[in-house]
């Protein structure tokens, strides 16, 4: 009797689950690094055709929202502690670069009145963010 042998099929790795794995992972660090601009606060930016500036490595955020509360990055402070917060800028505040994020409902006096104080904080560089018109 000439039985044949078997061939014994040497064992292999399906490579599919871990492909998907691994494009799970890399979806969710995609969306957990994402950086969000204004966390929980929605500020409608008025439209401007004017040029981007060049932007600063040292820089600090304000953000005015429509019903007058202002941040100062992501802490909410009043007008006397934004005047206290930016004075404690010292003479750094010449070479940091004071960027207003208002939003477009913003009364205008608001807007002067948060410049100003960061004028005499002694901050130079003064911008007002604006989103590209289409």
């Amino acid at each position: 009797m000439g039985f044949r042998r078997r061939q014994t099929e040497t064992p292999r790795v399906d490579l599919t689950p871990m492909v998907d794995v691994v494009f799970l992972l890399l979806i969710f660090f995609m969306i957990s690094t994402t950086f969000v601009e204004t966390p929980g606060l929605s500020i409608n930016l008025p439209k401007s055709s004017l040029q981007q500036i060049k932007k600063n490595a040292r820089e600090v955020r304000v953000y005015l929202h429509a019903d007058g509360t202002i941040y100062l990055e992501k802490d909410k402070v009043s007008s006397e502690q934004l005047v206290d917060r930016l004075q404690s800028f010292g003479a750094d505040a010449a070479e940091t670069s004071f960027l207003l994020m208002a939003d477009k409902d913003v009364k205008h006096g608001r807007v002067v009145q948060v410049m100003d104080t960061a004028k005499t904080a002694g901050f130079r560089n003064l911008a007002i963010a604006t989103e590209k018109k289409p």
